[in-house]
């Protein structure tokens, strides 16, 4: 997929969350968004995945593990929040589950 595709694949997922935010409201737990996020991505015909297992290696050892609420497409983790504002801790929080994914945006 190249990179138009995937700006216009996060765009779709954007929408996708903001029709769910629209119909839905603020103010429920993040669960509630990402189920009903499911429910949309399906209705827009949106492939993607839920409760995959990425190990977190420290010095060769497994130490924990990482499941992203959502994939879109193998490409896009989506992390519900249920938040006021986006803060330096969520995209550092964001910034590292893409390294364990291995997933990036050039």
């Amino acid at each position: 997929m190249d990179v138009n595709q995937i700006d216009d694949l996060v765009f779709k997922v954007v929408g996708a969350a903001m029709t769910v935010h629209n119909v839905i409201g603020h103010g429920l737990r993040e669960k509630t968004y990402e189920r009903a996020l499911i429910v949309e991505l399906q209705h827009q015909g949106i492939r993607y995945s839920q409760q995959s297992r990425y190990p977190i290696i420290y010095r060769d050892v497994k130490v924990d593990e990482y499941i992203p609420d959502l994939e879109v497409d193998d490409l896009i983790v989506v992390d519900t929040k249920a938040v006021e504002a986006i803060h330096n801790d969520d995209i550092g929080q964001i910034i590292n589950y893409l390294k364990i994914t291995k997933k990036r945006r050039d």
